[in-house]
């Protein structure tokens, strides 16, 4: 059993790793944050449904992997109001979402070395560990947009 743990921890380590270093060397001109699968939707009402799971008290805590890689765009905080800087950050939210979406698939793998309920444990953490980060790129995006300065 201890070995089992070791490697389910290390399997995660190496796909978030793996997964985030190849989403930041993907060229910024696939993420398109107006793009339909980065589009805000009717039923995010704007950030509200977002503010409604207390978003803004948590957002803050979640950890920023993206300066950890070569390229990678800390998001942690907005270090300037320029058209530019704000079209990148609203990029980089759609990078970090992809990311996190990407890491969910991988969890039926855990079926192939650990018992059934723990295979199922691990999809558990791996939609409750991402769906956070992703909650907060759809929500910081959607502030962006509203920030950007028009064209």
């Amino acid at each position: 059993m201890p070995v089992t743990i070791i490697l389910d921890v290390l399997a995660w380590l190496v796909i978030q790793f793996a997964i985030s270093k190849w989403v930041t060397l993907l060229p910024a001109t696939w993420f398109n944050p107006t793009g339909w699968i980065y589009l805000s939707r009717g039923w995010e009402q704007g950030g509200k449904i977002y503010e409604s799971l207390g978003v803004k008290r948590w957002k803050d805590r979640l950890p920023d992997a993206a300066p950890w890689f070569k390229g990678g765009f800390a998001k942690a905080e907005l270090s300037s109001r320029t058209r530019e800087y704000l079209e990148r950050f609203a990029i980089e939210t759609c990078r970090g979402e992809l990311a996190h979406w990407l890491v969910i698939p991988a969890a039926p793998l855990f079926f192939l070395w650990n018992r059934s309920w723990v295979g199922s444990l691990m999809v558990a953490y791996a939609v409750l560990g991402n769906l956070p980060c992703i909650i907060v790129q759809r929500y910081n995006r959607i502030r962006l947009n509203r920030i950007l300065p028009p064209k």
